[in-house]
């Protein structure tokens, strides 16, 4: 079956994406699956990720399903906020979420998992539990370990996974997961030979470490009894060499148990490995460790690539790789993608650019958020949505003095809302400091933010565009502008000032300084001998590093922090962007600080004991903080300041330095709120969700 409203043309290509598919007792209506995915909101703010869900369904994917669902207090992956099913207490939010996703017009789906050695249960106190004596896997490498399960905690595990599955029926939930993936489910380290040392039958040989996996989804199987459909999220690959889960031993798994549940999710290796950015891997790089995985079951299967291009998609269906296209990232950033590709409206699709901000919320145990998708997390919080905004509520015009991520985004919001827009950009170029870094190395994904923002711009009659139209505030308030925002970005400093230094940095004048504002214009260092100073700690440092070092240059990179690049902790990186710089011939200082730069040399000193040493430098690259070009906004703020004058606001980095995402959240924010009647800023800017107080007394007798 095809989809009978969709348009002659283009769209026609894509007509198999479209067609039903059978998951048990169940018919997803097309091929689009949101896979499981983290949102850093989970039992905190259920109504949030309700709201969240719910505009996924609304987009068109035919299944939308929660992030992993923790079903004992044994299972409790704290400080992490995903959702919980501990007992019935926590049927309300999870119901809440499933009848979200059903409003929206999909399938629910939710993932239990029991997280056995990944869970250190800090929040609980339970003892961890794993197949083996061996320290818990959390990431935060807890001084914590695992005992090993004996057959009565096996048996345990079995009806807590029972009892947890009647709850999600009652919940309402249409998909019940088997979670066995990414070394976090619990089920994968009992599948892994790197984890389970067990000599029962629970142990040793493949057939006996997919026994209890058995076990789970026939109980699963047998609680659902035909009223929903059971998935089974499996790791193929370890990627842990012959230690780990390996091809060969999938394939005897799949030969064993390829009948039992209705669907088969198939993940890589770790959840980094899985959710690799595009720096550091192609859209679809999963497709060699899938194939022909799906001729060993005949249930249907699905799988990820953090695909955004439909021609992709359509491939991994004909060619007999997936029978569903799985998405967690490209759900973000595009809630509406199937619904795009069904109308033939490709060009309006917010591409996925791979940077994991999206990870990094629930990282960083704070709400979602997208780079591309400025509402995602936003839903329920400020009522924002990811295709439509409310009209404009009056006919004034509105400037906006910069065209990087937050003018872009500002100028395309008030667009559909239906304001007259001027979008004034100084260069040539439009995307700011977008479209430098997309020439980095392995960061021409993020061009997409640019890319989908300019083609909006392009489809609106009532936005126009001026490039190299520098203004000044004098000429901006003769326009007679009602409202103005300034987006003028910002500029890296020279003078050292960040987290390590505060005040400037004792630099000799006669020193080269270079920032990244300088090589990203292309300058180079006069020298061959180059220190870079990263005190910035996301992505810029270990990059910049990288390109000189590829360039020829000699580079030592210096950083406060432990590793390079450290708050790419957050967005799954930190390991790879190490290796990668150490690969191409970098010198790490970790802990370290440059503390005084000399013609010919730096003074670092250890972060710890403050022993200093010189390094010879040639060139001192400072990869430090940024200060807002605000001198436009101040002097129009000097301006404007009268009763009759236009309302002047500063977006971006122009206002506050900070991520791409956080400048075009700030855009988005911006074009929300024009002509609102906006509350104190004594009162919280955004709804949330607050945990009602017990109704026991604080001490029992």
């Amino acid at each position: 079956m095809t989809d009978q409203n969709a348009p002659a043309g283009d769209a026609s290509r894509y007509d198999i994406l479209f067609e039903p598919v059978r998951i048990g007792p169940l018919t997803a209506k097309n091929r689009f699956f949101q896979v499981p995915h983290c949102n850093g909101m989970g039992y905190r703010d259920p109504s949030a990720e309700a709201a969240m869900r719910r505009a996924k369904a609304e987009g068109g994917w035919a299944v939308v399903c929660t992030e992993q669902v923790e079903i004992h207090a044994t299972s409790d992956i704290t400080p992490f906020i995903e959702l919980r099913i501990w007992d019935d207490q926590d049927i309300p939010a999870l119901a809440r979420i499933a009848d979200a996703i059903h409003d929206g017009g999909a399938l629910a789906g939710i993932e239990l998992a029991h997280n056995g050695p990944n869970a250190p249960n800090l929040y609980s106190r339970e003892t961890p539990l794993g197949p083996s004596h061996l320290p818990v896997a959390a990431i935060f490498n807890d001084p914590v370990q695992a005992r090993a399960m004996s057959k009565s905690d096996i048996a345990d595990l079995r009806r807590w996974h029972r009892n947890a599955v009647r709850r999600s029926l009652r919940a309402g939930y249409d998909i019940v997961y088997v979670y066995a993936g990414h070394a976090l489910g619990g089920l994968h380290y009992f599948l892994s030979p790197r984890y389970n040392q067990r000599t029962d039958e629970y142990g040793g040989s493949a057939r006996n470490r997919m026994r209890l996996l058995r076990e789970i989804l026939e109980d699963t199987q047998e609680e659902v009894a035909g009223c929903g459909a059971v998935a089974c999220r499996i790791t193929i690959d370890e990627l842990a060499g012959p230690g780990g889960i390996s091809r060969p031993e999938i394939e005897e798994v799949l030969g064993t148990l390829g009948e039992i549940p209705d669907l088969w999710d198939f993940v890589m290796g770790s959840w980094e490995d899985d959710s690799n950015t595009s720096r550091f891997g192609p859209e679809g790089e999963q497709e060699p460790y899938v194939a022909g995985l799906k001729a060993l079951t005949s249930k249907p299967v699905v799988g990820v690539g953090r695909f955004t291009s439909p021609d992709l998609m359509v491939r991994q269906v004909k060619s007999g790789i997936l029978d569903l296209i799985g998405a967690a990232r490209p759900s973000i950033a595009d809630p509406f993608l199937p619904n795009k590709i069904r109308d033939g409206e490709l060009h309006k699709i917010r591409e996925c650019i791979g940077c994991n901000m999206c990870v990094s919320g629930d990282m960083t145990m704070s709400p979602i958020r997208c780079t591309q998708n400025p509402s995602m997390g936003e839903e329920w919080r400020r009522g924002w949505h990811p295709e439509f905004i409310r009209p404009k509520e009056s006919d004034k015009r509105v400037l906006v003095v910069g065209a990087g991520p937050a003018g872009l985004e500002a100028s395309r919001a008030l667009g559909v809302r239906g304001y007259d827009v001027t979008l004034m950009e100084a260069s040539r170029d439009l995307g700011g400091r977008v479209a430098k870094e997309a020439r980095l190395p392995g960061l021409a994904a993020w061009i997409r933010v640019l890319d989908y923002r300019a083609q909006a711009l392009a489809d609106m009659k009532n936005v126009a565009v001026y490039r190299q139209n520098p203004v000044t505030a004098e000429e901006i308030i003769e326009y007679g502008f009602e409202h103005i925002a300034v987006a003028t970005g910002s500029t890296w400093r020279r003078d050292g000032v960040a987290r390590w230094h505060t005040t400037p940095m004792d630099i000799d004048p006669a020193a080269e300084i270079l920032t990244p504002d300088d090589l990203l214009t292309g300058a180079r260092p006069a020298g061959q001998r180059v220190v870079l100073f990263d005190d910035d700690h996301y992505y810029m440092g270990g990059v910049l590093a990288e390109l000189l070092a590829r360039e020829g240059y000699e580079v030592r990179l210096v950083t406060p922090a432990a590793q390079v690049s450290s708050w790419t902790f957050h967005t799954l990186e930190v390991v790879k962007v190490n290796r990668r710089v150490m690969e191409a011939g970098v010198t790490v200082h970790c802990n370290t600080a440059v503390t005084a730069v000399r013609s010919g040399h730096v003074t670092v000193a250890n972060a710890y004991t403050g022993q200093e040493t010189e390094l010879a430098a040639d060139s001192v690259v400072l990869v430090t903080s940024r200060l807002p070009e605000e001198s436009l906004l101040l002097s129009l703020t000097e301006a404007a300041a009268s009763d009759t004058g236009p309302t002047v606001r500063g977006i971006g980095d122009a206002w506050a330095p900070g991520t791409i995402a956080a400048a075009v959240w700030s855009g988005r924010r911006y074009a929300e709120e024009l002509d609102a009647v906006l509350p104190s800023n004594d009162n919280v800017p955004f709804r949330r969700e607050v945990t009602e107080l017990a109704l026991l007394p604080l001490i029992q007798s």
